[in-house]
């Protein structure tokens, strides 16, 4: 799987993992919507027996998934997180995992909340450090896990330095690219060993599937992942796929719009005099901006924001806007809101979310393909109200 030929990386969203029906020649591939498969003898089969095991939809998404990673090897779950639970099953009790401080609530809690009671230990810290990384690995540590850049408070991590010292130890690098996507950061090209995503956002991109997806080029990893997704059964079913792959084809496209819209509101944001505090890689004043200017094609569509006023203020805010939907998830055609400390990272400890600089007036963006003129209107006359 992942082979290229070559190819560029449009052509390869609507081209790999996808050819025409050779039965019908259909150019959209098909939806293969069956729990089982004929077998010509016990055990003999045509590569497919029980769509938990495999399907053809679900092979086509994760050979498309892996090209675009630039990677040997995909597999598609039912969620992002059940791709994360893929990869922690890797781990034995008395492991220790290295983690950024600041990242997606979901996964926080099925660290601590769930692995941390089978004997799995967490350390969590501030990745864009590179001295703190490494203080931080112990002779325990199996796993560094990256978000890059991070959810909320976008910090770029740079990856090829964290996978480099990571490497020297024997620990295994893992990055959630579901911010950037294989269109804006390649991880493994930097060094990951294992790249994860929540394919609901911006690879589904119009809310209206939930998947998950791991990619890798190591062979061993990658059977034990694939044996770990057929025993549990974490899988997507065979629409949740075609809705994926009806995303991926259009992604490069999407995430040029969605990047050119987050840099107008990122910049409109930060000369307003209402506006406290603007997280986007794209800004000059960003603490990581080089770094991300040097591993990215372009910064993304994820804007956080602190407006000058209390919670109660903030709320307010959020209540006159029109535009932009308050919501869970991101990465949609529409745009997006998110209050991280009551929504996305409600399950992160109020103690915790205050020391790694969430606070409590923090607003998220998911800036969408609306015409950005519409957006920023919205935006200032929720401000006037401030």
């Amino acid at each position: 799987m992942g082979n290229d030929k070559g190819y560029r990386f449009s052509t390869l969203a609507i081209h790999a993992g996808q050819p025409s029906d050779p039965t019908t020649g259909a150019v959209t591939f098909p939806i293969y919507q069956t729990s089982t498969f004929q077998q010509e003898e016990p055990g003999v089969h045509k590569g497919f027996c029980y769509s938990r095991t495999g399907n053809p939809t679900r092979q086509a998404l994760e050979e498309n998934l892996a090209t675009l990673e630039g990677a040997r090897f995909g597999l598609a779950f039912a969620s992002g997180l059940a791709g994360v639970n893929t990869v922690l099953n890797l781990l034995r009790a008395g492991d220790h995992v290295v983690a950024g401080k600041d990242l997606y609530g979901g996964s926080y809690r099925i660290f601590t909340k769930l692995y941390a009671k089978f004997g799995v230990d967490f350390s969590f810290v501030d990745t864009t450090r590179i001295e703190e990384v490494e203080s931080a690995f112990t002779e325990k540590t199996k796993l560094l896990w990256l978000e890059s850049p991070s959810n909320p408070l976008l910090m770029v991590t740079d990856i090829a330095r964290c996978a480099e010292v990571a490497h020297r130890r024997g620990i295994l690098t893992i990055v959630d690219n579901t911010f950037a996507t294989p269109y804006l950061q390649r991880p493994l090209e930097l060094g990951a060993d294992i790249v994860v995503h929540s394919t609901t956002k911006y690879l589904g991109g119009h809310s209206d599937v939930i998947g998950g997806a791991i990619v890798t080029n190591d062979q061993n990893l990658f059977e034990q992942m694939k044996f770990y997704q057929n025993a549990v059964g974490g899988v997507p079913g065979p629409f949740d796929c075609f809705l994926v792959l009806r995303g991926t084809k259009t992604l490069a496209v999407r995430m040029d719009r969605h990047c050119a819209n987050a840099r107008k509101v990122a910049e409109f944001l930060a000369g307003h005099p209402k506006v406290a505090k603007v997280y986007y890689p794209g800004l000059k004043d960003h603490p990581q901006h080089d770094v991300a200017k040097r591993q990215m094609r372009d910064f993304g569509a994820m804007v956080s924001f602190e407006i000058r006023t209390d919670i109660e203020g903030t709320k307010a805010f959020i209540k006159r806007l029109k535009l932009w939907t308050l919501a869970e998830s991101l990465g949609s055609v529409k745009s997006l809101l998110a209050h991280p400390p009551t929504m996305t990272h409600a399950s992160v400890e109020p103690e915790v979310r205050k020391k790694h600089g969430i606070s409590d007036g923090l607003i998220r963006l998911s800036v969408g393909l609306e015409d950005v003129e519409d957006l920023i209107e919205d935006l200032e006359e929720g401000l006037k109200g401030v």
